[in-house]
């Protein structure tokens, strides 16, 4: 039987940044890691402010071929020319973003460490699902963890493709989250101690 393929990585802007110092670190850390997707974080911005985020961020990810997506608001992906959409909140809209984006348009849906909400939402069509977070703080209950028995289920069963996000490590990357068809990254890069530079060429070796 043929090993599985290693997981792909999957980059999400951080929830905190300056536009100017964002778009400078960006190509770098392209540059340095095979990323699969971009992904706008919303992060309590409007549609305004994401429509700009979009037309400054689309043309540097086209450009390394890595199809680009927003949080939620499938109307801003439309308009700015984006390849889907990340529904941060469960299935319970993806009909809809689908009716805006198309049969084509990728759309992803967060589904926490819900079997139920990731088998619906594959049910609806989504072109992945995502559970996490994979580790919680101090306060974390255990129901609301997606640990690796989950993702080694949901490859044996589901063929829907399988994103780990939220408290990723790399030990965690190497062991318990083999079955993750993505790991999705965001403050392991950006607030990566050694920088953003060099935690994307640290997370390469896992891809």
């Amino acid at each position: 039987m043929a090993e599985p393929a290693p997981p792909k990585l999957y980059l999400a802007t951080p929830t905190r940044f300056d536009l100017s110092r964002l778009t400078a670190l960006l190509p770098q850390v392209l540059d340095r890691a095979p990323v699969a997707c971009l992904r706008l974080s919303r992060a309590g911005q409007d549609a305004d402010a994401m429509t700009r985020l979009a037309d400054m961020l689309r043309p540097l990810a086209h450009a390394h071929d890595i199809p680009i997506v927003a949080d939620d608001l499938a109307q801003v992906a439309a308009r700015a020319g984006l390849d889907g959409v990340h529904l941060t909140d469960g299935p319970g809209r993806l009909r809809d973003a689908r009716k805006t984006l198309g049969k084509d348009a990728i759309i992803g849906v967060f589904c926490g460490a819900s079997r139920h909400a990731g088998l619906t939402a594959g049910e609806l069509g989504a072109d992945y699902v995502s559970f996490g977070p994979v580790h919680g703080g101090p306060a974390a209950v255990a129901d609301d963890i997606a640990d690796g028995a989950l993702f080694a289920w949901w490859a044996e069963m589901v063929e829907v493709p399988v994103v780990a996000e939220g408290g990723l490590t790399e030990a965690a990357a190497g062991t318990t989250l083999g079955p993750a068809d993505f790991l999705m990254l965001r403050d392991e890069i950006w607030l990566a101690e050694d920088g953003p530079e060099a935690a994307a060429s640290r997370w390469a070796a896992y891809a």
